[in-house]
């Protein structure tokens, strides 16, 4: 693995590119270069020829451990600078991702929290280890998903199921994520690589024409309001940065302390 915050590899064979979270020390949270690095990982791609799988992980013991909350102190102002320059980054990638005609697999191990929950189920499948830990983690800073986690939880889980994650803050393992239909399949931690490796396989075997129209189809019938929803969510977010809770999660969750939030 390089330095490169998001590393790109590609296998001119099979037409598997490979895009890989590169931040382990942080639990690969995203901040804004690790943001801005996902954005130019996603524009490389359309520069590969032939490609067939997109597979997005991350480097050590986790998927993505959610948003740098330390970015976030201080005063509203600057917790909506820091998450907006996030996401004029990461929502083009995800648009971007979900336009293009190979299928997008997360191959998620460790933790997939908030940021990280949100682009594992931006992709298409998602493949785990059988210690990964899901949680939408967004209700413990007072604030509300962004990078799609609303869009997606809502239309792979149902709104019941995505209101306990967010209301009751529950983390799922994996078996319980996979009886939720959170994700694709989960394997231990000596079958993982041979599980991902399988699927992606035969899924970068496949028609990948006919896999991107098929995806196109899912997205509108949604509605097709995709980008719109994700402004809707930044436009959410934003406004929870000015509430006395935002101020008491974030300051909490720095300090390692329990969050006591007044409503406000």
């Amino acid at each position: 693995m390089t330095d490169t915050l998001v590393a790109t590899e590609f296998d001119q064979e099979t037409g598997v590119a490979t895009l890989t979270f590169n931040r382990p020390k942080a639990l690969n949270a995203i901040d804004v270069p690790l943001a801005e690095a996902f954005l130019a990982a996603v524009q490389g791609l359309k520069d590969l020829p032939r490609i067939r799988c997109i597979v997005l992980t991350g480097a050590g013991r986790a998927f993505m451990a959610g948003g740098d909350i330390a970015s976030m102190a201080g005063s509203p102002e600057q917790a909506g600078k820091a998450i907006s320059a996030i996401l004029d980054a990461v929502n083009p990638a995800i648009l971007m991702l979900r336009s293009m005609d190979a299928p997008v697999i997360a191959a998620v191990k460790g933790v997939a929290a908030g940021a990280g929950l949100s682009l594992a189920l931006m992709a298409d499948l998602i493949i785990a280890r059988e210690d990964a830990k899901f949680l939408v983690a967004y209700n413990g800073i007072g604030a509300v998903p962004d990078c799609g986690g609303s869009w997606f939880l809502a239309h792979r889980i149902g709104a019941g199921r995505a209101a306990e994650l967010m209301l009751l803050g529950r983390t799922l393992s994996a078996a319980e994520a996979k009886d939720w239909g959170l994700i694709t399949e989960f394997a231990t931690e000596d079958n993982y690589e041979n599980l991902l490796d399988e699927i992606t396989s035969r899924i970068s075997s496949g028609p990948t024409r006919a896999f991107g129209a098929f995806r196109g189809l899912t997205d509108r019938a949604f509605g097709d309001q995709l980008a719109s929803h994700l402004e809707a969510e930044r436009a959410a977010f934003l406004e929870m940065t000015r509430t006395e809770d935002f101020a008491e999660g974030v300051s909490a969750f720095l300090a390692k302390r329990t969050a006591e939030f007044r409503g406000q």
